[in-house]
């Protein structure tokens, strides 16, 4: 099958027998052009099924209307969640997203840099592979030496020049442990399920955990430290539970993290109402199926919204110091 050629303004004025400046003009800027030749030129370019190419008006003009977006978590309900607040928030004013998913690869990352650079994008929003304090990726410098403003969201790069967007962390541990405590109050064993070792996010959340317990010296606290996504926590519980009995509770760092937990739990036959959970994050539709988990839950929207300001702040000003925002977490379910 031959591939459909594009219309271009040429195509149309050949057709209405114009120049190619006359139906730019029509196209661009029709209170400029008479009705009738007006009508004529929009007639034909429906006949044609002509689509302006954004692209390249907007280098042209050395501008675009473009944000890009790279995410190494597409699959994340949470990220799901502040992409489209991202997309929505984008399009009031103005502005398309162009969303790259790096599938958690650093040199896909940094190919997506140069892919959103070389389409000359407004400004980018970046939740990069890692945020542990050793990442320091090869394309920092061009951004960081570039005209195009960066907002890091969720995850950031140690010690870089861009604004954020983050989450709360360490209050959001000490939140999930107070819950812990109030719940189970002669709470002994306690599996924690976390992402990378050395990721902010863990650390941070870790932090807050640990400084609520300090005070209750009884409960051991076995942490499984793995990646945000399900598998690791499934496997890590398993093991867990091959071993041991069912702990007094389980805490899971992110909802995939959670759910690879329910399902060892499932693999096992213990219910997940014999023992208190909680996770960081909404489970996606849990309520839906009688699975009302507590967790201190983020505002995914807020989270993406911001981001998208934060951006637009930058192309006003780009001279403007680096700015964060901080969304809190709120304990729901519980």
């Amino acid at each position: 099958m031959n591939k459909k050629k594009s219309v271009t303004i040429s195509d149309i004025a050949k057709r209405v027998g114009m120049t190619t400046i006359t139906v730019s003009r029509a196209l661009s800027k029709p209170d400029l052009v008479k009705p009738a030749t007006l009508a004529r030129i929009l007639e034909v370019a429906r006949e044609l099924d002509y689509v302006p190419n954004a692209f390249a008006r907007g280098l042209k003009r050395s501008e675009s209307l473009i944000i890009g977006v790279i995410t190494a978590s597409v699959d994340n309900p949470f990220y799901s969640e502040m992409i489209k607040a991202i997309s929505r928030e984008a399009k009031q004013h103005g502005y398309t997203i162009m969303l790259v998913d790096t599938d958690e690869l650093e040199e896909l990352e940094s190919k997506a840099v140069d892919t959103l650079l070389g389409y000359r994008v407004a400004g980018i929003i970046l939740s990069p592979v890692s945020d542990e304090p050793s990442y320091q990726p090869d394309y920092l410098e061009r951004l960081g030496n570039g005209k195009t403003p960066v907002v890091l969201l969720d995850r950031t790069i140690h010690d870089s020049p861009f604004s954020r967007v983050v989450l709360d962390n360490y209050h959001s541990g000490i939140q999930a442990a107070h819950y812990l405590l109030r719940q189970t109050p002669a709470l002994k064993r306690l599996l924690v399920l976390t992402g990378p070792e050395h990721s902010r996010i863990t650390v941070e959340r870790l932090k807050g955990l640990r400084e609520v317990l300090a005070e209750h010296p009884q409960v051991q606290v076995e942490v499984q430290a793995g990646d945000y996504t399900l598998m690791p926590s499934y496997l890590h519980t398993l093991d867990y539970l091959a071993e041991h009995s069912a702990p007094d509770a389980i805490m899971g760092f992110n909802q995939l993290i959670t759910l690879g937990a329910l399902r060892a739990l499932r693999m096992h036959n213990i219910p997940h109402d014999s023992l208190t959970i909680c996770g960081i994050d909404r489970l996606p539709f849990a309520d839906i199926f009688g699975v009302p988990i507590a967790c201190v839950a983020h505002d995914a929207s807020l989270a993406g919204s911001s981001a998208v300001r934060l951006l637009l702040d930058r192309l006003e000003d780009p001279f403007k110091p680096r700015d964060k925002v901080v969304i809190a977490g709120r304990l729901e379910n519980g």
